[in-house]
């Protein structure tokens, strides 16, 4: 009898068996276990993507950031660049205008100072500086007249330079004049209390433009008949040599 409710036992555990097990395959077959598995199968790739590859998984958003970077970029340069761009168009209209032909020195254009000197003595300084907004030429030597006299002293021929004195805006130029003789021998000597500078064009035909009238010391300066000029030089030192 007890052998027979054993084997009943047994035979009712294997049954329970059966239909646990068929139980747990249509589990395994409805939706939800379907889901779930690949749930689990795609966690699995995520987190190991994650975790071996950071790079490749912030690339995408480090392109974006960079796509949006640029056009944020892009968009705020905009501004910047039409400014430069009107910048620009401001420069080349006013270099058009610093950058035009240049003009010969004279009256109009410059401003000239006379000075008399103490080494040399009995010498003079003038001094020419560019007032205009164009670069002028200082052609050849000044032409000056004393009081009334009625021609221009000589230039001394050894004071010329290589180059044709150039003064961009705001530059000056240099010339000496030996008033008299040192040694006394010069004649014809009067004092004078005026002095008018005349500057000659290119082709040293005769003046042009209007001449300068610079101011000379109160009791004026002697001059004689020994009365010379330099030509114009680029620099005092050059001047004054003479």
């Amino acid at each position: 009898m007890s052998n027979l409710r054993t084997s009943r036992t047994r035979l009712v555990g294997a049954a329970a068996t059966v239909v646990l097990a068929a139980l747990s395959l249509t589990a395994c077959n409805n939706g939800t276990g379907v889901k779930a598995e690949g749930a689990s199968a795609a966690t699995t790739p995520t987190a190991n993507s994650s975790s071996s590859t950071p790079s490749a998984s912030a690339s995408p958003s480090s392109s974006s950031s960079s796509s949006s970077s640029s056009a944020a970029g892009s968009g705020s340069s905009a501004p910047k660049a039409t400014g430069a761009t009107h910048i620009s168009a401001s420069k080349a209209s006013g270099g058009s205008t610093s950058s035009s032909k240049p003009v010969t020195c004279e009256g109009s254009n410059t401003k000239t100072v006379a000075a008399p000197l103490t080494r040399p003595v009995n010498h003079m300084l003038l001094t020419v500086t560019n007032t205009g907004s164009r670069t002028c030429f200082l052609y050849g030597y000044p032409a000056v007249q004393f009081g009334q006299a009625q021609s221009v002293p000589p230039v001394i021929e050894d004071s010329q330079p290589q180059a044709v004195v150039t003064l961009e805006p705001g530059q000056s130029g240099y010339a000496a004049i030996s008033l008299s003789a040192t040694d006394g021998s010069g004649s014809d000597g009067y004092t004078s209390k005026s002095l008018s500078v005349y500057f000659y064009g290119r082709s040293m035909s005769g003046s042009v433009g209007k001449g300068a009238h610079p101011s000379l010391p109160a009791k004026g300066v002697y001059v004689d008949d020994s009365l010379k000029v330099t030509y114009w030089q680029q620099s005092m030192d050059d001047a004054v040599n003479w």
